[in-house]
């Protein structure tokens, strides 16, 4: 969430910041609740002023044995023109926030200006791009494999779903434990295992609520007693969640937390978009790193945490580059991303395997996740950061594609061949 103290002692900043990202920003609207709680504040005060003026001097007629019921009547009615304004008032301050939790972050200075992804701006690039001549696709090779199946998902529960067999299940289970173990043996995380099932509140934290509520899966509030529980759409969501309403000692900081877990989207905004295949599913596995740092490190920790994200690309030896988003196609929350994007051969072309973002306080002050001034022992508001490290699913896709041999068969990436007890190659069988 913006600081509301910074909005309304410099609105013309924070307009010109947001309409880099377009039009997100209704000035009228702000505008029109910022008169109505200036004049709703003044009568209030004037009101509550009334009210300790009436109260003395009921006080001062009793004092001097006066009959005081005509000014205790008085005083009852002020007492009822307060209460209303204050319930108003009260009423105004919800609206407010609401209006609020509508806003995205503001863009950082460094973030390319642009309105979507064709102005993202590329910084660098590793590894060499396997040609497309002749690349066949991840569905064709699992299908052919004769262990992704598709049709088998669909008759489970419907499109978008796979079920993966023999070497494939195994090869994201690989791949899942390759990137747990480098993350914490090298990259210095903490690995958890925390809920797939979070409440409205944590989502609200983390800017994924009131903005995505549609892009989430919800449980029957008839089953659950009548909570609001969702499938959390990353672990990003309980992870952060653990900061909230809590206040770090510096000496504690950086946080630097790894989790594994599936992840369920609705893909509400993604209508035709990669409906072939495993790119863009509504359960999928992703391994996420979440950090929290003081304000005056958070760019240092994403230099440092896309580093980490990267160094399982080149592990895995699956070429990709990194691009810096513009302001136009920074997430919600985000205030500076940069995403990787993996080459697949069959589509002649990098696509998205991880963002790594800065949110800033953005998400800190939602959540009330504070640390502790170590001079002046104030509670001040965190930075929080996160990022894909990696997308297991879009790791498998890469690795047949890019691995793929002529005979059908996938070559196991090195790194990898622990984890499957040596297996250099997986065939049909």
């Amino acid at each position: 969430m913006l600081d509301p103290k910074l909005l309304r002692s410099n609105v013309d900043l924070v307009a010109a910041q947001l309409a880099r990202r377009g039009p997100v920003f209704d000035r009228a609207r702000f505008e029109a609740l910022e008169a109505r709680r200036k004049a709703l504040q003044t009568e209030t005060e004037a009101l509550q002023a009334e009210r300790n003026a009436g109260s003395r001097r009921v006080g001062q007629a009793k004092a001097r044995n006066e009959d005081a019921t005509p000014l205790l009547e008085d005083l009852e009615r002020i007492k009822r023109r307060l209460a209303d304004s204050e319930q108003a008032l009260a009423r105004l301050a919800a609206e407010f926030e609401e209006f609020l939790l509508g806003l995205p972050n503001l863009p950082a200075a460094d973030t390319p200006d642009g309105r979507d992804e064709n102005d993202n701006r590329e910084l660098r690039r590793w590894g060499t791009p396997r040609s497309a001549q002749g690349a066949r696709d991840h569905v064709e090779l699992g299908e052919a494999l004769g262990q992704m199946d598709f049709a088998a998902a669909a008759k489970l529960t419907g499109a978008r779903f796979v079920v993966l067999r023999r070497d494939l299940a195994r090869l994201q289970r690989a791949l899942i434990a390759f990137m747990l173990d480098l993350h914490t043996r090298e990259h210095g995380y903490e690995e958890l295992y925390v809920p797939y099932i979070v409440n409205g509140e944590s989502l609200r934290g983390t800017g994924q609520l009131p903005k995505f509520g549609a892009d989430l899966f919800a449980l029957d509030r008839a089953a659950t007693g009548g909570a609001d529980w969702r499938l959390i759409p990353t672990a990003e969501v309980p992870v952060t969640n653990l900061l909230r309403e809590t206040i770090v000692e510096v000496a504690d900081l950086p946080k630097k937390w790894v989790a594994h877990t599936p992840c369920f989207r609705a893909e509400a905004g993604a209508a035709g978009k990669d409906t072939r295949g495993m790119i863009r599913q509504h359960q999928f596995e992703k391994v996420e790193l979440v950090q929290a740092t003081l304000p005056e490190k958070s760019d240092e920790a994403l230099e440092a945490l896309t580093g980490h994200a990267e160094e399982v690309l080149k592990r895995l030896e699956l070429p990709y580059r990194v691009v810096a988003l513009c302001a136009g196609d920074l997430g919600f929350a985000a205030r500076k991303t940069y995403d990787l994007e993996v080459w697949l051969p069959s589509q002649n072309r990098y696509r998205e395997i991880s963002s790594c973002s800065n949110f800033g306080d953005f998400q800190a002050r939602r959540l009330l996740a504070r640390y502790r001034h170590p001079q002046t022992r104030k509670p001040e508001l965190l930075h929080t950061l996160n990022g894909s490290g990696l997308a297991v699913g879009r790791s498998l896709v890469a690795i047949l594609e890019n691995f793929q041999n002529a005979d059908g068969s996938i070559a196991v990436p090195a790194a990898l061949r622990p984890y499957l007890g040596g297996q250099a190659r997986i065939e049909r069988g």
